[in-house]
């Protein structure tokens, strides 16, 4: 299947070849393409050669790339020759088994892809990886991939993924530190089964393979009412026992490999009221995307956005946020009305759709907003979090946009990041 084209760049390569959307791209330099990755691997050379398909009709266009050009090419979708690659496991706190029927047939594709590992950062289990998965990783160097572990030791791990068959975790990073590829690993917590001397275990060889494994997050387990195993969220104690085990892992890595090396998701320290660490704290990474180091990111912003702010007055604002940020943005709010004479009030919604356990803004749906709100007053506009609409052309995961909010509530609608 070819590469459907979805947008040329300007200024680009392909605008100067007269590419547009629809066009098929089938080889560069003669290669044919399976994905995003080998347009990007093989459309670094200065020379291309492209094969193209448009209305049925094949072209080759030639091109030597300008002074700093980039090529320039969205496409419909970043995989070309076949579907996403599906998970082969069965982990009880699989997140995708645990959503109600009848929302958009997306949500509940259990992906298991490393090409979607390198491209986006999602995380896999190198339990479906192919001889073929394995050399292109290396002849093509995918590198940062990031790798669901849960626990080093392997009958554990088989248990914890509900796969007998898994192969050894720490065979297959080694088999990545070998060819140079850094990975990004993190730990999944369920309660009583891979933390205390597990967790210990887990964290000590995966520091052994420092630097090819760059970091490890540990992550609580998130389950929804819909959860019909046998895993149980933590209790504030079991998470202080975690947070305590964690940090003297900091301070000991630290001194020996000169980094923290493992990081708690910011659910650890919101929960149990402890300060959001510095941002020197993660050791220039970026694992925001994991829930670690989010809420210092928002800090940081908002001092620089809190300078410019001024007292111009204007309509009263009401924020929504999940259950877990709204201490966090209060604080914000509240300094916020002092710059600027605005009122703004902040509204955490629980999420009764898949549950009160489920406390962060991206799993909100639109009508538990909308039910929550009409419950009271608000203010003359309305704040959401962006994250609520990720889904296709900007849909809530119960396929609201923001404009049905807007209409069931009545107030003009802003969406924030």
């Amino acid at each position: 299947m070819p590469g459907v084209i979805s947008a040329v760049q300007p200024n680009s390569l392909a605008a100067r070849l007269g590419l547009r959307p629809g066009d098929e791209l089938l080889e560069i330099n003669g290669h044919p393409l399976r994905d995003l990755i080998d347009v990007q691997f093989y459309g670094v050379e200065d020379r291309l050669t492209l094969r193209v398909r448009r209305e049925g009709g094949e072209r080759t266009l030639r091109a030597r790339r300008r002074y700093d050009e980039p090529l320039g090419l969205d496409f419909v979708r970043p995989l070309f020759d076949a579907d996403i690659r599906r998970c082969n496991n069965h982990c009880e706190f699989c997140f995708v088994a645990q959503m109600p029927r009848g929302l958009r047939p997306s949500l509940y594709i259990k992906d298991d892809d490393y090409r979607y590992s390198f491209l986006f950062g999602s995380y896999i289990t190198l339990t479906n990886l192919t001889e073929e998965d394995w050399a292109r990783i290396g002849e093509q160097h995918l590198t940062p991939l990031y790798v669901s572990v849960h626990a080093t030791d392997p009958d554990l791990r088989r248990r914890v993924l509900g796969n007998p068959h898994a192969p050894d975790v720490i065979d297959g990073l080694r088999h990545l530190a070998r060819r140079g590829i850094e990975v990004h690993t993190q730990l999944v917590l369920i309660p009583g089964l891979n933390d205390s001397p597990h967790l210990d275990r887990s964290i000590g060889d995966l520091a052994d393979l420092y630097p090819s494994v760059r970091s490890v997050s540990v992550v609580p387990v998130g389950l929804t009412k819909y959860h019909r195993g046998g895993c149980r969220p933590y209790t504030v104690q079991k998470m202080r026992e975690v947070w305590e085990q964690v940090t003297a892992w900091q301070q000991r890595l630290r001194r020996r490999l000169g980094v923290r090396f493992v990081y708690l998701s910011d659910e650890w320290y919101l929960r149990l009221g402890e300060a959001i660490p510095p941002r020197a704290a993660y050791d220039g990474l970026d694992l925001r995307e994991n829930g670690v180091g989010l809420v210092r990111s928002l800090l940081d912003r908002w001092r620089s956005v809190e300078r410019t702010l001024s007292a111009l007055g204007g309509p009263g604002q009401t924020w929504v946020s999940g259950e877990l940020m709204a201490p966090v943005l209060e604080g914000l709010a509240a300094k916020f009305a002092d710059r600027t004479g605005i009122r703004a009030e902040v509204v955490p919604v629980p999420n009764r759709f898949f549950g009160e356990t489920v406390t962060v803004a991206g799993l909100l749906t639109g009508q538990d907003v909308i039910a929550y709100l009409r419950e009271r007053p608000l203010q003359e506009q309305v704040v959401l979090p962006a994250v609520m609409f990720r889904g296709p052309e900007g849909q809530s995961l119960d396929e609201m946009r923001p404009d049905d909010l807007a209409r069931a509530l009545e107030r003009p609608v802003f969406l924030v990041d």
